[in-house]
């Protein structure tokens, strides 16, 4: 397999470099011959399964690229490399996910499942593709579809449902869920090989969740003691599950149609089968839970960052009115801002305290990163492995993490049949295979259809249920702090309460050795956390010159499985029967995310997760001191347990006229970690459209989900701010012959809609190529431009630490990297928008403290604007998409393409950009209970 350089967090897993060189097409063919004979699974015959008390009268339907089946044998993998030949189920629905871009415009309600799966429960018996007993139980039976192989898991017992959950997923994605449990214990490098991408991914995860074994066992415990019957219930599912997934195993090793990535990968032998798939354990999930947690549902953290750039502005201006520009470029609560529940609902969280207490910003220039990797050997002292490690801890630390994922909901009011709509799903990102997988599970407790993470999936964690549906997208409230602990003795103690206490010294040593999938030469490192009771440390600095360790305090550390009783909760028809048992079921998530629900009859939203009650004063923006009057309320470090804000108080609705959510402002008041909630946001994207909708009343299924694509294939600068900064430009005559032909081409790409599309399906070239390409080269340009000058290069840098200038399709520097699909997040849209308005003399609430265009000259704004607009009228396709290991130079279309990025042995080839969810549902329940 050819290598891929990195682009995003995730795309760290190496496959081989070598295995094209190695193996030419007649020893493929021949290797191939000897490797299709192992014994198969046994099978019973193909029945159907009847749907059991489905009430969405077939309106239900969910897509999850590239394809359900995420396991290759070794002969397929080598197919695959050699012919690209594809295992059944392995991309069969990337084509329809695809072709939605060219094709929402001629959907109707007819056709919606021309690029969706049909998500009623059962499958009819002409529909069946297999029927199994997963070994050999009677209690349990995994019936597979012939569209797209998902597998609909029916239980006479809770046990055997369970069981056969496990089986399904490891049939599906039992490699990616090995290398997902070590990622989350530090130890891939150890199991996949040492490429530097690798090393980067384990760091990346270590350094936020450091926990030994003991540490995941008490998870546990702790989990089950706290929630009575339920909680053994969890425990009881987990155990089946792992028993299924331990039974696959068995079954594939002495049957030898396990993943071959155990043989690329050193772990299994093709001729003799020796080797081992070790068995999975219950503490292997929440390591796996970690990851996920981490990626998606933990907002907070950058305070550091924060304190920094605040320090910038300070030197700049001045403390009073550097502290004025700071906060105008934080946004903690912009009243321009998209907001979910837009009626007016206040939620004060996260807010500005009117006499901060106990801020600890550390003395100028004294801030250095904790060292996480020590001891290198061998090819991990190598330049690329470096600047691994440098990039996963930018990653880890910073407030900018993955939010992704949409919503579109419309209450029953508003739509053409009076039940409410529902389009949403969460952006994951796109990998082969998938992170998340499909099934359908009905057993005793349970009855679900949806998508979960490999590996978590003893229940649907995006889905249906009998007669209401639920989703999510990452909200990211701030449930991280930072604490300066003052050392005391050495570097590695500190004080607690005024007693001089260790630190606790936490390690894990991993070595590689080159192999087929991973050539990477022979290396070794250790991963050194030092934690205390405030958390692992993450910098050192002075304060006031006295020596501090910056700590970071997640409200989620040690909960990686709390989450575990809301999930159970939606999968119970017997818990769900309206939007407050739906309500009541996600306040026992922990993790920061926005829920959606829809009924037949009902719509909800609820935004999840533990957050602290802070002492008076905290502000949660800039680290504190580590003291008993600055610690969070009741907090106990042994459990890491303290007050949390009530459910009341935490943003949520029923049945408001429609909710979007592209990761924006859940509501007024309620501040995010991250920054750019401000006048511009994607979030626009959604509402814009769906506020059209609801207005002109009669809402489709078809509708939403045009909504949903149009938004999709918006380019968010040209749509929202790209006309203001044409008002500028042309409010004198445009003189110059470049400037003025790059005007005439943006403002007809504007008139057009201002879409990043194909000329017609397939054709692999925009239209508006040439004003895609002069926006994509000046926005950084323009940006630099206009705010630099008035910022002065230190700030201005600091601020882009908090917040990325850009991050369109193509943009490799975003937080997303190139070819992930998902765009426009984060970026200084809003601060252009504003910035421009107000140069204009248009009005603008809450507006930057300065005017920076051309120092608030309109003349001098235009000047600036005129000038970097030429210059990237001037550059070349080339020098714009420079080209990567996936396009060559020059290729627009490509450049912003869609990756399947490889966590296997099989590829895929790329798609046409869109900005949508990964797994997606649209949803309209005719009926209810």
């Amino acid at each position: 397999m050819p290598r891929r350089t990195p682009r995003t967090t995730l795309d760290r897993l190496r496959t081989s470099r070598r295995l094209p060189g190695f193996l030419k097409t007649a020893s493929v063919c021949v290797l191939v011959a000897g490797l299709l004979s192992p014994l198969t699974q046994t099978a019973v015959a193909a029945t159907g399964t009847a749907a059991a008390n489905d009430y969405c009268g077939g309106r239900c339907s969910d897509i999850l690229p590239p394809g359900e089946n995420g396991n290759a044998t070794l002969a397929q993998i080598l197919l695959n490399q050699a012919f690209g030949t594809q295992p059944a189920h392995a991309e069969d629905q990337l084509g329809p996910y695809a072709n939605l871009a060219t094709g929402y415009k001629g959907l109707t309600d007819a056709t919606v499942n021309t690029f969706f799966n049909d998500a009623s429960f059962g499958v009819p018996a002409d529909q069946v593709a297999s029927t199994e007993k997963p070994a050999g139980r009677g209690d349990v039976t995994i019936v597979r579809d012939k569209k797209a192989g998902v597998p609909h898991i029916t239980g006479t017992t809770r046990y055997g449902t369970e069981f056969g959950a496990g089986y399904a997923a490891a049939e599906d994605r039992l490699w990616l869920m090995d290398v997902f449990r070590h990622v989350g214990r530090g130890q891939l490098t150890s199991f996949a090989g040492g490429a530097p991408a690798n090393q980067g991914l384990e760091q990346q995860f270590y350094r936020n969740a450091p926990y030994t074994e003991a540490d995941l066992q008490a998870q546990i415990d702790n989990a089950v003691a706290k929630n009575g019957a339920r909680g053994q219930q969890a425990l009881a599912d987990v155990k089946a599950y792992i028993d299924g997934v331990n039974a696959y195993i068995d079954a594939s090793d002495s049957g030898r149609y396990f993943p071959g990535e155990y043989v690329l990968t050193g772990h299994k032998d093709s001729i003799t089968n020796a080797g081992t798939i070790e068995h999975f354990k219950v503490t292997d999930l929440v390591a796996l839970a970690s990851v996920i947690g981490s990626l998606f549902g933990s907002g907070g953290g950058g305070e550091v960052d924060n304190a920094l750039s605040l320090l910038a502005a300070q030197a700049r201006y001045g403390v009073e009115e550097g502290t004025r520009v700071w906060e105008s470029f934080r946004e903690r609560n912009d009243p321009e801002a998209v907001l979910t529940v837009h009626d007016g609902q206040s939620f004060p969280y996260g807010t500005k305290p009117a006499d901060a207490q106990g801020q600890a910003l550390p003395d100028t220039g004294s801030v250095t990163r904790e060292p996480l990797v020590h001891d290198r050997t061998g090819s991990a002292g190598t330049a690329a492995a470096k600047s691994s490690t440098a990039t996963a801890a930018k990653t880890a630390l910073g407030s900018a993490r993955r939010g992704m994922s949409n919503a579109l909901v419309v209450s029953g009011k508003h739509t053409a049949d009076g039940h409410p709509i529902a389009v949403f799903g969460p952006q994951t990102g796109y990998f082969a295979p998938q992170l998340l997988m499909l099934q359908e599970i009905q057993g005793p407790g349970l009855s679900a259809r949806g998508a979960s993470f490999a590996g978590l999936s003893m229940y649907v964690e995006l889905g249906r249920g009998q007669d209401y549906s639920w989703s999510a997208t990452t909200s990211g409230q701030d449930i991280i702090d930072s604490y300066a602990v003052e050392l005391c003795q050495d570097d590695y103690h500190y004080l607690y309460h005024g007693t001089c206490t260790a630190m606790e010294k936490i390690e894990q040593k991993n070595a590689w050795k080159p192999t087929t999938a991973d050539g990477t030469a022979e290396g070794s490192y250790t991963m050194r956390v030092w934690r205390t009771r405030y958390g692992p440390v993450e910098y050192r600095a002075t304060v006031g010159g006295k020596k501090v360790a910056y700590t970071t305090l997640r409200s989620s550390y040690l909960h990686e499985a709390d989450s575990i009783i809301g999930f159970q909760m939606l999968n119970d028809p017997d818990h769900v029967k309206g939007p407050q048992d739906f309500r009541s079921a996600a306040q026992h998530i922990n993790y920061t995310f926005n829920w959606f629900y829809a009924d037949s009859q009902h719509t909800a939203y609820y935004n999840s997760g533990d957050n602290p009650v802070r002492a008076g004063g905290v502000d949660s923006e800039f680290p504190v001191w580590a003291q008993p009057a600055y610690e969070w309320r009741n907090w106990d470090p042994a459990t890491n347990t303290a007050d949390y804000t009530p459910a009341s108080a935490h943003p949520h609705s029923v049945d408001q006229d429609y909710y979007v959510s592209w990761n924006n402002k859940q509501a007024k008041d309620y501040t995010t970690a991250s920054w750019g909630d401000g006048s511009v946001h994607r979030g626009n994207l959604l509402d814009d459209r769906v506020r059209k909708l609801v207005a002109a009343g009669g809402v489709t299924r078809t509708q939403l989900v045009q909504a949903m694509a149009d938004a999709g294939l918006a380019d968010l600068r040209a749509e929202d701010v790209l006309p203001k900064l044409l008002k500028v430009v042309t409010s004198s005559p445009v003189t110059d012959s470049t400037a003025a032909a790059a005007v005439s081409r943006l403002q007809a790409w504007v008139t057009a809609g201002a879409k990043r599309t194909e000329t017609s399906a397939g054709s692999k070239k925009y239209a508006d190529a040439d004003a895609i390409r002069i926006l994509d080269a000046w926005w950084p340009l323009l940006v630099k431009a206009e705010f630099e000058p008035g910022l002065g290069s230190d700030l201005y840098t600091a601020v882009t630490s908090n917040l990325p200038v850009d991050e369109a399709p193509s943009a490799g520097h975003g937080p997303t990297g190139s070819h992930a699909g998902s765009s426009f997040q984060y970026g200084w849209w809003s601060y252009v928008d504003k910035d421009v308005r107000a140069v204009l003399g248009e009005p603008v609430q809450g507006g930057l403290a300065r005017k920076y265009c051309g120092g608030g000259s309109l003349t001098a704004c235009r000047d600036i604007l005129v000038g970097t607009l030429k210059d990237a009228a001037g550059r070349t396709a080339a020098q714009v998409y420079p080209g990567d290991d996936q396009c060559a130079a020059g290729d627009q279309w490509c450049a912003d393409s869609i990756v399947q990025r490889t966590l296997g042995g099989i590829k895929h080839g790329k798609i046409s950009w869109q900005n949508r969810p990964t797994f997606q549902q649209v949803v309209e329940f005719t009926s209810h209970r």
